[in-house]
């Protein structure tokens, strides 16, 4: 019988490392945040395309989540000009703070 192996996020299942699961966690988060701008404003793909400094057919391909054509720092940028203000977060795994919160124990 094998043990059912889980993850974080779905990143951390389909990525090969930690370090390109993190940033498609942070890329991901992003892009559904200025789809969502662009949809609640009722803004058009052209109009959010000027706004971006970008082509309306990059709007489209950020509307239509295609995630591997866009880098952080370009998704972080979109994000500022729309009004946002993106941050980093940074956090030990549980598993690492576990560990260490014993190692504090046994010392």
């Amino acid at each position: 019988m094998s043990k059912e192996q889980r993850f974080a996020s779905v990143w951390d299942a389909i990525e090969d490392t930690p370090q390109q699961a993190a940033s498609m966690r942070a890329r991901s988060a992003l892009m559904m945040e200025l789809e969502s701008i662009i949809k609640q404003s009722g803004m058009t793909q052209a109009a959010a395309a000027t706004l971006f400094g970008v082509t309306q057919p990059r709007v489209s391909d950020l509307m239509r989540g295609k995630i591997n054509l866009f880098s952080l720092d370009c998704l972080i940028d979109m994000a500022t000009v729309a009004g946002l203000e993106p941050h980093v977060t940074i956090k030990k795994p549980k598993a690492t703070r576990k560990r260490r919160g014993e190692e504090l124990a046994a010392a």
